[in-house]
């Protein structure tokens, strides 16, 4: 009988080439799969909510996989745990049904972005992205609210993967400040390949000048990515839930 389960996963992006597997380089993926065969003593294949870039943080991925053990998931998860890089940790495992698939059943995705308004300390480089310009932060916040809504999101999509389907729907983006922090926080249904950080990236040009009031509307009206700004650093990027 087959059993599916339930991964929760946390992990620190800098030192991995992304999520998915890749041939010649090291990622999310490989690393649990590669643990979890051991484990299970048969090859595994894990499929996840959604790829995550090299660079990019999650602090609440999703994944699931089948297998005919009967291995109980708490057993699982601590031995999972004890032989998986430490940049990774397994937060839960639970068994779901057999129809739950971690992409396909998902109905939402929330994503943060993070930057420093200050240079970072060694110890936060690798999660912020340091911008050293003066921000305007109320108009950002303008901007960001004409992002709420069913949109096609075409002039945001990355050009090395492209969807026919390049409709979205976003129920929250919003910025916040804290200190010499800003926090962009966005909420869809689902999102498009590079489609959180072009966004990211249009917003701090809007916040430096180089973009006027009402840039958003008329980026999207455009359906063009040469209209947008620039693609933010990936080391800002953090995966914070997928909600089913």
């Amino acid at each position: 009988m087959m059993v599916n389960f339930k991964l929760t996963i946390e992990y620190d992006g800098t030192n991995y080439s992304g999520w998915q597997i890749q041939p010649h380089q090291r990622t999310i993926q490989q690393e649990i799969e590669k643990q979890l065969s051991k484990i299970l003593n048969h090859k595994i294949k894990i499929t996840g909510s959604g790829r995550t870039d090299a660079g990019v943080h999650a602090l609440a991925q999703v994944a699931n996989f089948k297998t005919t053990s009967t291995i109980k998931p708490a057993n699982l998860k601590k031995a999972l745990n004890s032989l998986i890089n430490k940049d990774i940790k397994i937060k839960s495992i639970t068994k779901v049904s057999d129809d739950f698939h971690a992409r396909f059943s998902a109905k939402r995705k929330t994503y943060r972005y993070q930057i420093a308004l200050k240079e970072p300390s060694v110890f936060e480089r690798f999660y912020y992205n340091y911008i050293p310009y003066k921000l305007n932060l109320s108009l950002m916040k303008k901007e960001a609210k004409d992002l709420l809504g069913t949109h096609d999101f075409k002039s945001f999509q990355g050009s090395a993967r492209l969807a026919k389907n390049t409709k979205r729907t976003i129920t929250k983006a919003s910025l916040i400040k804290k200190e010499d922090k800003l926090y962009f926080t966005i909420e869809g249904s689902g999102f498009l390949y590079n489609m959180v950080r072009n966004i990211a990236g249009t917003l701090i040009e809007i916040g430096r000048g180089k973009f006027p009031q009402g840039s958003i509307k008329k980026i999207i009206k455009t359906k063009d990515r040469r209209k947008a700004g620039p693609t933010a650093k990936a080391c800002g990027l953090f995966l914070v839930r997928v909600g089913y």
